[in-house]
């Protein structure tokens, strides 16, 4: 009886500390850690990105699902290109000691210079003057201990041959440059977008594009509400993006997915 007893004891404890160290192993491939705060600087994608079912409060929810408890500052303003983020980086985000910022910036940058709203024109940020906003502010950040993770700019208007999403182009490329030369984590959500929307299947209807009433498309949009501003889908790639960058696992993205999905 005592033999039985020692070797169940014995099994218990193994299957204790295995399970230790899994989820201890998990934790260590996790960029974040706990008790950590994250700032979101971005736009209007950013903004309501921190809505109920937005992308930042599913990041949230899936790291602090983790045991994390980590907190977040939001810090997205609808409009708002490089120039304006800067200039604002201080009051939003450094004074507010966070541990990490995920800078999401770009999109505006190039959209408002062919953007009108009835009267009302914008003017865009060239790609010279980007690459210095987006520099300044890396550098800014990480001078005040603050780690980084850059975020690709999403489409503008789902349909990949529409001429902004060429001139996103090079944005995201710099992107993409600057994140390894700073050594900041990347969410490469340009990449992420362009491969979803090519597996979903295609339906008939019209797309509907913000800015543009008369905009002609005979797809309905499916990650977006209106061709840039996220949908239930699109918030759901956009966090997983993040997730995946911040070391999530896959098996642990494709859980909380069912989860947000309701599956």
């Amino acid at each position: 009886m005592n033999s039985t007893f020692n070797i169940i004891t014995t099994l218990l404890l193994a299957f204790s500390c295995s399970a230790l160290n899994s989820a201890s192993a998990e934790e260590t491939k996790l960029a974040v850690k706990a008790g950590e705060k994250i700032a979101f600087m971005g736009d209007s994608i950013t903004q309501g990105g921190n809505r109920k079912g937005g992308y930042v409060q599913l990041v949230m929810e899936a790291l602090n699902h983790e045991g994390l408890k980590a907190t977040h500052i939001p810090a997205g303003k609808s409009g708002h290109k490089s120039n304006n983020m800067l200039a604002r980086l201080d009051n939003d985000v450094i004074n507010k000691k966070p541990d990490w910022m995920t800078l999401s910036c770009g999109v505006n940058d190039v959209w408002h210079f062919t953007l009108k709203l009835g009267k009302r024109t914008f003017q865009g940020v060239g790609l010279d003057e980007y690459k210095k906003n987006i520099t300044a502010m890396i550098e800014k950040a990480q001078a005040a201990d603050i780690k980084v993770m850059i975020l690709t700019s999403t489409m503008i208007g789902e349909d990949p041959e529409k001429e902004t999403n060429k001139k996103l182009i090079p944005y995201n490329n710099f992107l993409r440059e600057i994140a390894k030369e700073k050594n900041c984590l990347l969410a490469d959500l340009s990449k992420d977008m362009h491969e979803q929307l090519k597996k979903m299947p295609d339906e008939k209807g019209k797309a509907r594009m913000f800015g543009e009433p008369k905009y002609q498309r005979d797809i309905k949009n499916k990650l977006t509400t209106d061709g840039c501003h996220m949908n239930k889908l699109g918030n759901i790639m956009m966090a997983k993006g993040v997730l995946r960058a911040f070391g999530l696992s896959e098996e642990k993205i494709a859980a909380a997915e069912k989860s947000w999905l309701g599956k």
